[in-house]
């Protein structure tokens, strides 16, 4: 299974500087991404906070470009290009602490990266997906294989 955080998957649902390199990789790829409770409501509300930061973000998100590809998210679900996967929550709680207490003081990463990386692990993904530095560098630890 494959577990992409929000850093990808907003890469791949609105244009930005990782965009091509998202596409590139999904469209190489035969599976679908697994997509968990807490993927799904960090990807829609990171793509509605893109709207609110349009004065600050070098690219600039429209309300309309924002619907769209939150459209484009159930459309992908219901074309099988996202498969919804349980969280086992409590399993996933556990890692991230587990993590936190080996990692955190030498990584720096905060907990919504634990805990998309827990997430990951709990799911028994085997490879995740980021352009978030913080992120590759717990997932590495958790012994994921990180790409691109």
């Amino acid at each position: 299974m494959t577990y992409a955080d929000a850093s990808f998957l907003v890469s791949l649902y609105l244009r930005d500087a990782n965009s091509a390199a998202a596409v590139a990789f999904v469209k190489g790829r035969r599976q679908p991404l697994a997509l968990t409770a807490l993927q799904r409501h960090e990807l829609r509300n990171a793509l509605r906070l893109a709207v609110f930061r349009t004065k600050t973000h070098p690219v600039p998100v429209t309300e309309a470009e924002a619907r769209a590809a939150l459209a484009q998210i159930d459309a992908d679900l219901n074309a099988g290009d996202l498969v919804e996967c349980a969280l086992p929550w409590s399993e996933a709680m556990s890692a991230a602490e587990r993590l936190g207490g080996a990692h955190t003081m030498m990584l720096g990463v905060r907990g919504m990266d634990l805990l998309n990386v827990a997430a990951a692990v709990a799911t028994k993904s085997r490879v995740f997906l980021t352009f978030d530095a913080r992120r590759r560098a717990i997932a590495q630890a958790a012994g994921l294989k990180v790409l691109p």
